[in-house]
Parts: C-alpha cells; sequence; structure tokens
C-alpha cells in the first residue's frame, strides 16, 4: 500500500503546500510514510485538475489518497462527484481524510473480521458523500454571496470589476515578445494560460 498526498488550494496565490507538514506528521502518527506528493492550484469545483488525474493514474490498485479534508479533493457537482468515485473505485483506492476518522481504517488493513470491515467501509462511503455535498454547498453559497456582493455594488454604481496586474501582464507580453512558450511562462509568471492567450491576442 502507498498513500499518496493530494494537496489543493483554489487560486495562484494561495499556497497550496500549506498543509504538507501536517499531513506527513498524521501519517507519521499512524505508522505510515507518505510515497509521493501532488500539489496543484486548481478550484475543487471541476475535475479538469491534472495532478489528481496524475495521482489516479501512477497509483496502484490499494492505494491511499491522504487529504488534509474533503473539500481538497472535491467541491464537485453530483455527477462529477460520482465521476470521481468511479475512477477510485476501478483502482481501489481508498481516501483517507485527517476531518474524517472512520477513514483511518484504511491506514489498519488488519481489521479483525470481513464483516466489521465491510461495515466501516459503508460508514465511511456515506460520511465520504455527506461531507462532498457540505463542500459542494459551502462553494455555491459562496459564489452565491459573491454574485450578491456584485449586484448590489453595480446597483450603487461602486463595482469597477476585478483590476488588471499591470506589472505582469507587461512580463507576459515581453515572454511572448521573446519567443517563450506558454507552458515556460506560466511557471515564470505564475499565471492561467487563459491570461497569457488574452494578452498574446492584444499583442498581435
Amino acid at each position: 500500500m502507498f498513500i499518496r498526498a493530494y494537496l489543493r488550494a483554489s487560486t495562484k496565490e494561495q499556497d497550496a503546500k500549506r498543509a504538507k507538514s501536517e499531513l506527513i506528521a498524521f501519517a507519521n502518527d499512524h505508522g505510515h510514510k507518505i510515497a509521493a506528493f501532488y500539489v496543484e492550484n486548481e478550484s475543487g469545483a471541476t475535475l479538469a485538475r491534472p495532478q489528481l488525474m496524475q495521482l489516479i493514474d501512477d497509483a496502484h490498485e490499494g492505494d491511499v489518497i491522504l487529504v488534509e479534508q474533503i473539500d481538497r479533493l472535491a467541491r464537485l457537482n453530483q455527477a462529477d462527484w460520482d465521476t470521481l468515485k468511479r475512477l477510485l473505485s476501478e483502482k481501489k483506492l481508498s481516501v483517507v481524510s485527517k476531518e474524517l476518522p472512520t477513514s483511518y481504517m484504511a491506514l489498519q488493513p488488519e481489521i479483525s473480521t470481513e464483516f466489521m470491515s465491510s461495515v466501516l467501509q459503508a460508514i465511511n462511503s456515506m460520511m465520504l458523500d455527506m461531507l462532498a455535498a457540505i463542500a459542494r454547498k459551502d462553494y455555491e453559497d459562496r459564489r452565491n454571496r459573491q454574485m450578491q456582493g456584485i449586484a448590489r455594488a453595480k446597483s450603487e454604481g461602486k463595482y469597477a470589476g476585478r483590476k488588471k496586474d499591470v506589472e505582469k501582464r507587461k512580463i507576459i507580453s515581453s515572454l511572448l515578445k521573446s519567443g517563450h512558450s506558454y507552458s515556460d511562462i506560466q511557471k515564470i509568471a505564475k499565471c492561467s494560460r487563459q491570461l497569457i492567450a488574452e494578452i498574446a491576442k492584444e499583442i498581435r
């Protein structure tokens, strides 16, 4: 059994590695070491996450995915959550979360009886579904509050939209003109491909 830790933050400005030391300590406390880390800055509301898909592709049958909280793994709608569960099930991958004690059983494969193991698995599956639903609701509630705030600001004539990062745009423009690839620019400027494409269109 390999333990593969997945760390995620929603934006480039957030530190996706924030919980790394906590996960290492958690694994050590349960007599295990983490074999690999997968870190990315992507929204948990989408399945289009390269590092998560790489983790699933790299994993062997029976491996464990260790996360700080279920919302690090998913803030998905029901259809995408079902798809992710299917991908995990196909490789018999277990999810262990610090916030979900019933998931710790995956770190103790010597559970005494098949019956007890089946009961714990059923309970854990139900808890995972519940926490994933809560994470999705939290995501949707925050989005709704943001939209309400923007609508209110617009009605009061106070909404100016998100300000452009002029300096970053200058750097990206310069890198494009000097022939750097999109992948290189992403690493150097820590920006999205969408922003690079937008600036590339402007300077044509």
